[in-house]
């Protein structure tokens, strides 16, 4: 099943978490979480991502919804082995 991409403009939960599609266009949080500067934070990374691969993603924090893997959010959590 093809889930839809979150659309940032429009998806509360995205706009309340300042979810950015493409981490690179944007300033991110400054804040280093665990051992990531904010520059190597991405959904790709993110404990809540759902898939080991794919450029469109689902994610726990948008149910319905794929997030890019180049993406990133304010709840971004490194995801551990």
């Amino acid at each position: 099943e093809d889930l839809p991409h979150v659309d940032a403009a429009t998806n509360p939960i995205a706009q309340s978490l300042h979810y950015i599609e493409d981490a690179n266009a944007s300033e991110r949080n400054p804040v280093t979480k665990t051992e990531l500067p904010g520059s190597e934070q991405f959904c790709h990374n993110c404990s809540f991502i759902q898939a080991d691969s794919g450029a469109w993603r689902p994610c726990t924090l948008y149910p319905g919804y794929t997030v890019s893997e180049d993406g990133w959010c304010l709840s971004w959590a490194h995801k551990t082995a």
